[in-house]
């Protein structure tokens, strides 16, 4: 594996753009746009002030970047380098910004999310969406790119409008039964609308376009509740992954629970395959030995060796407990990935230290992003693995 020279970089910003052929970094003011191949520099821009969050069009011709402290952001063009846009909040703030899905309108959510700002690239149209609502996901836009749709919070009563995003006209606006949303999320084919409450109630509802409720499912009370959501590809199942460190799978004809996934301590089934990593250091004779002393620590980590073995069942998982007198204790599952065939799921419960989960568009392939050692871990997943329960709660 062949390594670059270190760029620089701030605040963690660095973007592929959507096609592949971009590499995006912001260094303080400046924007600095490279050829993945070359990693030569092609363009390089001045913003009025510290770039605090940076997003690719979805076609790659545009990039945005966003000053929250001085309510300013500014849109970059690849074919016309010296052309460039400017919106400017006022007093009025800015807090969040970002694409809409056909890459020509940028929403932007002023301080105390008091309205969402809709600015036309091409027409140059502003528009005014108010009463946002502070929440987890409170905005959501259909695959297809053809709706939004909007938590909003009037009258210490919640709800939702479903926006059609070729002239933002209001399409339906309707009430949902919730004591404080958290989310909205659509559905892969975009005919329902997902929306759950807060931690402190464990409740999904089902919408349709329409806004007609279609069911609403609640696997317990008084305790906490939901803390991730996830659709399958097809539509076809939704897990829900809650604080009790379960996942519940729903079907979409009867929205009824047709399974349920547990993080057990100790692993003794024999349809699971357990993976464990061996590092090993490559021995150094006495003639590299004064080479050896002179490398640095930073590079001993390209010079450890690793390899997979399968551990024998049963096998014991540690389990780290989490200090539940600190804020935000890592408790339940947080995270959850359908592969792209819908026959697996993997989810990541507890305390694990992995910063992301993703599966290979290939659907066989687990890909884990460690969060201590960035390490990145190749899993292959069995055909007769389909319940597999992998190390260190990662099923």
């Amino acid at each position: 594996m062949n390594f670059s020279e270190v760029f620089k970089q701030s605040n963690q910003l660095c973007r592929v753009s959507p096609d592949g052929k971009y590499l995006a970094t912001c260094v303080q003011y400046r924007l600095v746009v490279r050829d993945v191949n070359t990693l030569q520099i092609l363009h390089l821009y001045t913003c009025l002030d510290q770039i605090v969050h940076m997003e690719w069009s979805s076609d790659s011709l545009f990039i945005l970047c966003a000053m929250y402290k001085r309510g300013l952001v500014q849109v970059w063009s690849l074919e016309q380098p010296d052309w460039y846009c400017k919106i400017d909040e006022g007093s009025i703030g800015l807090v969040s910004s970002r694409w809409s899905p056909d890459g020509r309108h940028i929403l932007n959510t002023t301080e105390f999310h008091l309205r969402v700002t809709v600015w036309s690239l091409c027409t140059k149209a502003v528009s005014y969406i108010k009463y946002p609502k502070a929440c987890q996901k409170g905005i959501d836009f259909s695959r297809d790119g053809c709706y939004m749709a909007l938590a909003e919070r009037r009258d210490c009563r919640d709800y939702v409008s479903v926006f059609v995003c070729d002239d933002w006209h209001l399409l339906r606006h309707f009430e949902t039964e919730t004591q404080d949303l958290a989310g909205v999320e659509w559905s892969p084919n975009g005919c329902v609308l997902a929306v759950w409450d807060s931690c402190l109630e464990y409740k999904v509802l089902l919408y349709s376009l329409d806004g007609r409720l279609l069911s609403t499912f609640s696997a317990y009370e008084w305790s906490l509740g939901i803390k991730s959501l996830a659709w399958s590809p097809s539509s076809q199942f939704l897990a829900i992954g809650s604080y009790d460190g379960k996942v519940r799978i729903l079907n979409h004809i009867t929205w009824k629970k047709v399974t349920e996934f547990d993080h057990p301590a100790s692993i003794n089934n024999t349809k699971a395959v357990v993976y464990k990593e061996v590092e090993r250091k490559p021995v150094v004779g006495s003639a590299d030995l004064f080479i050896q002393q002179r490398i640095t620590m930073g590079s001993t980590l390209f010079n450890t060796q690793s390899k997979y073995e399968i551990c024998p069942l049963p096998v014991q998982v540690p389990v780290v407990k989490p200090d539940l007198d600190r804020a935000n204790p890592k408790v339940g599952v947080s995270s959850m990935a359908f592969s792209s065939d819908n026959r697996y799921l993997a989810t990541k419960n507890g305390g694990f230290q992995v910063q992301s989960v993703t599966w290979h568009c290939s659907g066989d392939s687990l890909i884990l992003l460690g969060k201590e050692q960035l390490c990145l871990c190749y899993m292959e997943v069995g055909e007769e693995e389909e319940e597999e329960e992998d190390d260190d709660d990662v099923k």
